[in-house]
């Protein structure tokens, strides 16, 4: 028994120096390639909408790909549902709870259908086999691009539109979010020095995090999924968490909400995408009738709270804490399930 408890306490170690280190590469990738993209003369909006979009979902993508070549893939598909999950009811509750959130870019309101759509194709082409299949992730990772595309042209039209002195063309609120916190004057081969070290960390903490999340669910005799929706979903969505609170505070509130889109599109087409390429597999049992309900469920509660209204949508602190205790009671109900 003391064995069993100093290996658990171990790999438990591990989890959360794989954590740290995933936190920390993650923000130099995404520091890295926004001043390597801004240097090469990409307009700050559109790094905003895709790298920093790509790259605080880089650490979900990571661990689903390692996970899922690792013959895991309930993990992979437990991070990928419990880091929406989390983005929403923990990430954006505890960021409207801080700093109540007032949403006015036109932007993030075009993308939230998107969103909407990704996330009902992704629940239909798994419930229609009770699998995320090779040919599930090749159509995810296709409307992905094709999305990212899309996001590309409004951005450009935007700029065209801003740069355009004849035309009464107001500046987007997230464009000029987007401007003020993208590194600007960073040197090119710090830039390229801090996305090379971001993406090798990134690879190596990931690595870590799913050894110690694996091991510790062998030991404590809990599923994939459960480990996937829980602790590791948590860790790889501290990210989000941190970017939105810090926008928040800073009055950006766009980025705030923005941060949390962005990132449940790249996990709904792009983790989930790359899972189902690496290992196709069935899911496994709650998948359907728990997780994918909530998921949905959260999304358009989103929806309801931030454009809801008809001025500019707003998430209260009333509404930052029923997220919360939503959040709170899917854990508990996870607890029962892993030691029923």
């Amino acid at each position: 028994m003391p064995i069993l408890i100093d290996s658990i306490l171990f790999n438990f170690v591990a989890i959360l120096a794989g954590f740290a280190l995933l936190i920390w590469s993650a923000d130099l990738f995404v520091n890295g390639a926004s001043a390597t993209a801004r240097n090469m003369g990409v307009s700050p909006l559109i790094i905003g909408l895709t790298i920093v979009g790509f790259g605080t979902s880089a650490p979900e993508m990571l661990v689903a790909s390692i996970a899922a070549y690792g013959g895991n893939p309930s993990l992979a598909v437990g991070n990928a549902i419990g880091s929406n999950i989390t983005n929403i009811a923990l990430v954006l509750g505890a960021t409207a709870v801080i700093v109540p959130l007032t949403v006015h870019s036109s932007i993030i309101k075009r993308e939230y259908p998107l969103l909407i759509a990704a996330t009902l194709l992704a629940v239909i082409l798994m419930a229609t086999d009770n699998a995320l299949g090779t040919v599930d992730g090749i159509l995810m990772i296709a409307l992905l691009l094709g999305l990212m595309t899309w996001i590309v042209h409004q951005a450009l039209l935007q700029r065209k539109c801003e740069a355009d002195t004849s035309n009464e063309c107001s500046i987007d609120p997230l464009s000029s979010e987007f401007d003020q916190e993208i590194p600007s004057d960073m040197p090119m081969k710090k830039a390229l020095g801090l996305l090379v070290a971001g993406i090798i960390l990134l690879l190596i903490s990931s690595k870590v995090l799913v050894w110690g999340a694996i091991n510790v669910a062998t030991a404590l005799g809990v599923s994939d999924l459960i480990i996937g929706l829980t602790i590791v979903a948590i860790g790889t969505s501290l990210p989000e968490l941190a970017a939105s609170i810090a926008s928040a505070r800073k009055g950006e509130h766009d980025i705030a909400l923005g941060n949390v889109i962005g990132s449940n599109m790249f996990n709904t087409l792009g983790v989930l995408g790359i899972a189902g390429i690496i290992q196709p597999a069935e899911l496994a049992a709650g998948v359907l009738s728990r997780d994918l309900p909530l998921m949905v469920t959260l999304t358009v509660i989103m929806f309801i709270m931030a454009f809801g209204r008809k001025s500019a949508g707003q998430i209260t602190r009333f509404e930052g804490s029923l997220l919360l205790a939503i959040f709170t009671a899917y854990e508990v109900i996870l607890y029962f399930s892993a030691t029923a």
